[in-house]
């Protein structure tokens, strides 16, 4: 049973928080009192990849401080215009792995659904920052996903991405899940999502029932980066989660200037745990086009996951990895 204290009392405060994140450069720069001549820059990489920040993430970034770890992860900057070698529009071939309309296959046994291309904010590092959400989206076939699935070999789970598959309302979700369940052979499912660190008031009753009642089984990735990001109501929200019988794993990025720095993961990890959150994967950064300043290069991050691994138990250790194209797992650093 649900504490109604534990969670909003009314269902719907996280679409009108959605509906209201910031947008515009100029208001993101006078909130956080930060310098007026980062706005042209601002401006004109916004214009490429829109900013969008939440009132809860904006509440959590250390105001005049441009440098902040929070802030990096959604300033545009004009770094994000340069073309850099080796940085491209699909860095993880998602083109080269769609089996139907918003359904990927790049591993065994695993599907992943493209349910939505919004997302609560906007990382400034995306990987499907450049990705035809209008063309490749799975909301619009779902009454032909039970067929698109079926059709796949040896599959036993199936992974909700987008954009955010959070920002679906309750209703969508539960009719997603419910055609899900009713895939032949068909035992787990995975949900990716930035919304309950940025957003917590997402976490809603009906979600958490949602997740409760379906016969597959349910895990939930979070994806934070920076230990500042795990902050109340987070704790509460994430507890329902875990009492429902959802599995908690986390899934950062290494990003220069964010947690490029051993104090910075031990943070990391010590605080997911404290929150009921295991580490999972420790991701270098994807060579997606306009995310170079984001890099750390493979010898610094493997350097820095010794050091952690010296540092933290086995079971807080995220597994330091690397997408690549065609591969038929994630290969480690």
């Amino acid at each position: 049973m649900i504490t109604p204290s534990l969670l909003p009392a009314q269902q719907d405060c996280w679409k009108n928080a959605l509906a209201n994140a910031i947008s515009d450069p100029a208001v993101l720069l006078e909130r956080l009192a930060l310098p007026r001549s980062l706005l042209p820059a601002a401006r004109v990489a916004a214009a490429a990849f829109p900013l969008r920040v939440t009132e809860h993430y904006l509440g959590l970034i250390e105001k005049g401080n441009p440098e902040d770890p929070l802030l990096r992860q959604v300033l545009p900057l004009a770094a994000e215009l340069q073309e850099v070698p080796g940085f491209v529009t699909d860095p993880v071939g998602d083109s080269a792995a769609q089996q139907a309309p918003g359904v990927l296959q790049k591993y065994h046994g695993r599907a992943l659904l493209i349910t939505t291309g919004a997302c609560a904010i906007h990382c400034r590092y995306c990987f499907r920052r450049n990705f035809p959400y209008a063309q490749q989206s799975a909301a619009r076939h779902w009454e032909q996903l039970p067929e698109h699935l079926g059709e796949l070999p040896h599959l036993k789970e199936v992974i909700l991405s987008g954009g955010d598959p959070l920002t679906l309302s309750d209703e969508k979700l539960d009719k997603l899940v419910r055609r899900l369940s009713a895939v032949p052979g068909l035992q787990r499912l995975r949900l990716h999502s930035r919304t309950p660190s940025v957003l917590p008031s997402r976490i809603t009753p009906q979600l958490v029932d949602l997740l409760r009642e379906t016969p597959l089984v349910t895990t939930l990735v979070l994806h934070c980066n920076h230990a500042r990001e795990l902050a109340e109501p987070l704790d509460k929200v994430l507890e329902t989660l875990r009492q429902a019988g959802v599995t908690l794993l986390n899934q950062a990025v290494l990003l220069r200037g964010v947690n490029d720095s051993l104090s910075a993961l031990q943070d990391l990890s010590e605080r997911l745990f404290e929150f009921g959150v295991l580490p999972y994967y420790l991701h270098a950064l994807d060579p997606v086009q306009g995310a170079a300043h984001f890099n750390v290069p493979d010898r610094e991050a493997s350097h820095l996951h010794q050091q952690l691994q010296q540092r933290l138990p086995g079971y807080l250790v995220p597994r330091l990895v690397r997408e690549i194209p065609g591969e038929a797992c994630k290969t480690p650093l």
